[in-house]
């Protein structure tokens, strides 16, 4: 049988086993945010996008408990759009 620290990522096969709680070891926006790295490696950028409007959305949006990590999320959120502006406009990228 398997456990919990021996399933997948997501946690999500040992719930099938033991029923457990469910592990996340990243937030929901940290895989988006990891996602759109993926994309933008790919040169997927509409799909790049379309992530990080997705993320804009969730970071954006009114929370119950404020969030600690709140403005590292945010920063990173800018440093995506920027990454994101370099990749579409490599002609005025200098350095």
């Amino acid at each position: 049988m398997m456990s919990v620290s021996e399933s997948d990522d997501t946690g999500t096969e040992g719930l099938k086993q033991t029923g457990a709680t469910p592990r996340y070891s990243r937030r929901l926006s940290d895989k988006i945010l990891i996602a759109f790295h993926h994309a933008c490696d790919q040169g997927d950028y509409e799909i790049a996008e379309q992530l990080l409007h997705i993320l804009e959305n969730m970071l954006t949006r009114r929370t119950v408990s404020p969030d600690a990590n709140r403005r590292k999320s945010i920063e990173s959120l800018v440093a995506a759009h920027e990454r994101l502006w370099h990749l579409r406009h490599p002609e005025r990228n200098f350095g």
